[in-house]
């Protein structure tokens, strides 16, 4: 049977190894969740949306004849990370991890460690600060609590309904960022700390390094958790298992 894939994407990773598996001959889907208006163009068909649970995943992967799941989701999409998990056992076909490590501290870091996106609420329960929020478009109603702050907000894609706070200053990019031109947004908006997902990787990384530099304190939100079964951090040794795969299926 020929190897064919469903890569779950979302990521910088995810698309680079796309681009891997189709230089390599391989056949394969790319999967969006649909979180964001103009998802990057794809080297490999791709589809869009939802799958409907488990379930839903497991009769995709049937429908399709998928032999490989592929998780190259961000580290903080956990329920998908679950779902596949629990899908590919099911189906009964094989299942990878593409993610990448998480950061650490470096010296000079004023970091302030919080479990989850409530913690990072109750830390911002404080005097009013200019703030840059970096958690995602779908986590900002959580940060309603607190309306005292200024929230600088860098999103792929416009709001599409009023924000949850009245003092907001939205710019509307797309990663990978530079650490000089980070650095000189957070003075130009006084930006007194940054509250960031501990996202890993470098294309997210430039708003880390900034603030190091500035000497600001940034609130750090802990992964959900590693994911399950077999991880890779690097591309290339995912590729390897691909085709170590491939011959064992004798293609």
């Amino acid at each position: 049977m020929r190897p064919r894939l469903l890569i779950l994407a979302g990521t910088t990773e995810a698309t680079a190894l796309a681009r891997a598996v189709a230089e390599a001959g391989l056949d394969g889907i790319v999967s969006f969740a649909g979180r964001v208006e103009r998802p990057l163009r794809q080297p490999l068909p791709q589809r869009v949306g939802g799958f409907g649970g488990i379930d839903g995943l497991v009769r995709y992967l049937s429908d399709e004849r998928i032999t490989h799941l592929i998780d190259a989701t961000h580290p903080f999409a956990a329920q998908m990370s679950r779902h596949a998990v629990a899908a590919a056992r099911e189906a009964g076909i094989e299942h990878a991890v593409l993610t990448r490590p998480p950061w650490s501290p470096e010296p000079g870091d004023r970091w302030t460690r919080v479990p989850d996106i409530a913690g990072a609420v109750a830390a911002l329960n404080r005097p009013r600060l200019n703030v840059m929020l970096a958690v995602g478009r779908m986590h900002l109603a959580d940060f309603a609590p607190n309306p005292q702050h200024m929230y600088l907000l860098r999103l792929v894609d416009p709001p599409a309904e009023p924000l949850p706070f009245p003092d907001a200053k939205v710019i509307v990019d797309r990663g990978p960022f530079d650490e000089a031109a980070d650095r000189a947004l957070m003075e130009e908006h006084e930006i007194g700390i940054v509250v960031s997902k501990n996202a890993g990787g470098t294309g997210a990384y430039a708003k880390i390094a900034a603030a190091r530099a500035l000497g600001l304190p940034v609130l750090m939100i802990d992964r959900p958790g590693q994911p399950e079964g077999r991880v890779f951090h690097d591309r290339e040794a995912l590729m390897d298992w691909l085709a170590h795969g491939a011959a064992h299926l004798g293609v």
